[in-house]
């Protein structure tokens, strides 16, 4: 990956976009089963695996200190939230290596120490969830920046971060770069991210076509990542609403660059595994040259 920050210093940005639940009342189906699986690989042409990833489940617990009752010292809630994370890091002497890791765990141990994440995702209670994501990642930002400043063989490390939560039939997209996110459903396979690159930000003011953007000699440029040589993060938030029969996909431009969406969608279509399908896609990345690390995250909803 190659890295042009565009931003102001110190700025933290952010858009959202929502496809949302009436606000005065909860949805009244019950939860929905999540099976999901992850995979990277550092693909045929690079030395060391840059990208990173995290599948985690989040649980009410109750420990029990005393009790005259016969209780279980431990006890779970039935409620469980879902998070996924894709990182691509970029920079040299295994700097992106670190800063895709740094990211990972910098938003591991915000959701575990900060995030309210039992808050349901509707009404006012939904809008303060975005507004912590945003601040999730801009606290990555932060640490990114000064370890790099701390560490002068890391100047200018970064990564992008693609990052999907689900409670209930609730789901919410955060990203920053051009690590993807997809959700398949009824047959038709979206892209939920816009990529944060050069190109894709001529593609937006009508300078380059989309068909050139795919062969382009800048696609590679990342106009927006966590770290890099500036402070400052634009974070994009989408909110969706989660169906039966739903596939959510993570994947790193590993990926991507190699499997056209088209292709993508057909395997998915043709495997319901997550396992397996996580193994295909990544067999087929490098069948087809596996010019980077790829990394996939696959999530079923039923």
């Amino acid at each position: 990956m190659i890295q042009a920050m565009m931003r102001p210093e110190g700025s933290v940005d952010s858009t959202s976009t929502v496809l949302d639940l009436p606000h005065d009342q909860a949805p009244t189906r019950g939860p929905l089963k999540v099976h999901s699986f992850g995979m990277t690989d550092r693909g045929k042409a690079r030395a060391t695996n840059e990208d990173q990833f995290l599948i985690a489940e989040m649980a009410k617990v109750l420990h029990v200190r005393q009790t005259s009752l016969a209780h279980a010292s431990q006890q779970l809630g039935h409620e469980r939230g879902y998070l996924f994370l894709v990182a691509d890091g970029m920079g040299g002497h295994a700097a992106g290596e670190k800063a895709s890791a740094l990211a990972i765990d910098s938003v591991e141990a915000f959701m575990l120490d900060r995030f309210k994440w039992f808050f349901h995702p509707w009404g006012k209670e939904g809008e303060e969830l975005q507004a912590e994501f945003k601040s999730a990642l801009a606290g990555a930002d932060s640490r990114l920046i000064a370890e790099a400043t701390a560490n002068p063989a890391c100047k200018g490390m970064g990564t992008t971060l693609t990052m999907a939560y689900s409670l209930d039939h609730e789901l919410y997209v955060v990203h920053v770069g051009d690590s993807r996110c997809y959700l398949g459903r009824g047959g038709a396979l979206e892209r939920i991210t816009r990529d944060h690159t050069l190109v894709q930000e001529m593609v937006s003011r009508g300078v380059l076509q989309p068909e050139e953007a795919a062969h382009h000699h800048l696609r590679h440029v990342i106009s927006n990542a966590i770290g890099g040589h500036e402070a400052g993060v634009k974070v994009d938030v989408h909110k969706l609403h989660l169906e039966p029969g739903d596939l959510l996909l993570l994947c790193s431009d590993g990926l991507t660059e190699m499997v056209p969406d088209k292709d993508v969608h057909d395997l998915l279509r043709s495997e319901p595994d997550v396992r397996k399908a996580c193994e295909r896609l990544i067999a087929e990345a490098n069948n087809r040259g596996g010019k980077d690390n790829v990394t996939v995250v696959l999530a079923r909803y039923e």
